[in-house]
């Protein structure tokens, strides 16, 4: 979720259980607002029906709210999610693990099998005694309740720093016990480490994630005298793919890689147990030339993920957020499998009418490979 999500989640609003291969017509054919004006807001019904026949999983949401609002609209959707952890010092939702914990398991718990758990541990404890000893008790206890995943998140790497100043980078030996601890129970990693690359540039308004980096300058890294280049954070972690070949490692947000598309192949092609979710970067893949990132699509189809970082926090008013989830929900799938036009910053954009074997592994079954249990047990 991250702070960078919430800018993105508004030019976003600017512009499942089922497992059988829907009936529905081919993607690739025009919808009858091809050409036409913009589309925009929540599924028509016959949109509802092509879309709930995906059995779509969303990998990356943020849900700390045990709200009836939320599980009628997953059941409406037919929609899976990942329910993911994340300590963030800044942020007075999450700056307490336990309590954050404590909520999550609430909504998994109440959302008959709809969620599932992404756990997280506290990097800031790093200089306790028995860190990883203590941060690996925690995951396996939340592994023995049906979480699937742990969540590092770009504070390793960004923010925190050592006795001497020096940056923690996330290939610090201090955190391979607990990545060695998630392979051998065959969960996954969820790694958001580092972030667009407009944090390191100059403020730039044209930039998607402008309003994020001008409101929180504490990891404006452009700002900050002495903070590791991006490349730096991206390398250690690569170092993490190279040293656990067996670690199913998710890049969150497109793996930090959103403004380049060759390098985000380059590692796509090297680390097979390397994939990467969509998360809060679809203004990044609406940008691309329509044709180019058709093949890009096409080519990795099995490497990337459907995810979107929503949010619920235990403040929010649910209904109102649920018609939120919902309209993103729509605009994305109407971009990926339609010829819709779409608006991003008054730019119209057509939709990439994907075939629908490709929707299937976007928005389901990369999510079952990548994510072993992400369906939970009543579905």
């Amino acid at each position: 979720m991250r702070r960078i999500a919430v800018s993105l989640a508004l030019v976003l609003a600017a512009i499942g259980c089922s497992r059988q291969q829907p009936p529905a017509p081919p993607a690739s054919a025009p919808s009858a607002a091809a050409s036409n004006a913009p589309v925009t807001g929540p599924f028509t019904a016959q949109e509802l029906g092509q879309f709930t026949a995906l059995g779509a999983i969303d990998t990356h949401s943020h849900a700390f709210q045990n709200a009836p609002a939320l599980y009628a609209l997953l059941k409406k959707l037919n929609l899976h999610t990942v329910d993911i952890l994340v300590v963030d010092d800044y942020d007075p939702e999450q700056k307490d693990l336990s309590k954050e914990r404590a909520d999550a398991w609430k909504v998994v718990r109440g959302s008959d099998g709809y969620m599932v758990l992404c756990t997280t541990f506290d990097p800031f404890q790093f200089n306790q005694p028995h860190f990883a000893q203590n941060a690996i008790r925690g995951l396996n206890r939340d592994f023995a309740q049906g979480a699937i995943a742990v969540k590092i998140w770009k504070n390793v790497g960004m923010e925190i720093k050592d006795a001497k100043g020096n940056y923690i980078m996330p290939d610090n030996p201090m955190f391979e016990p607990i990545f060695k601890d998630i392979a051998a129970h065959n969960k996954t990693l969820i790694a958001h480490l580092a972030d667009p690359n407009t944090i390191w540039e100059a403020p730039n308004p044209a930039s998607p994630d402008y309003d994020y980096y001008t409101q929180h300058p504490e990891l404006y890294m452009y700002a900050i005298k002495g903070a590791p280049p991006k490349p730096a954070i991206l390398v250690a972690r690569d170092h993490i793919l190279e040293a656990n070949p067996n670690l199913r490692v998710v890049g969150a947000h497109l793996g930090s890689m959103e403004a380049d598309f060759t390098q985000l192949a380059q590692h796509l092609d090297k680390y097979p147990n390397f994939a990467v979710d969509m998360a809060a970067r679809m203004p990044y893949v609406e940008m691309q030339p329509r044709a180019d990132i058709i093949a890009f699509i096409t080519k990795y189809q099995d490497r990337l993920i459907y995810g979107t970082d929503n949010e619920l926090f235990p403040k929010s008013n649910a209904p109102e957020t649920m018609k939120e989830w919902e309209n993103r929900y729509a605009d994305d799938w109407r971009y990926l499998a339609t010829n819709d036009t779409i608006l991003y910053r008054d730019k119209r954009v057509q939709g990439l009418a994907l075939p629908q074997s490709i929707l299937r592994k976007l928005y389901h079954d990369n999510a079952v490979k990548w994510f072993p249990g992400v369906l939970g047990s009543s579905h």
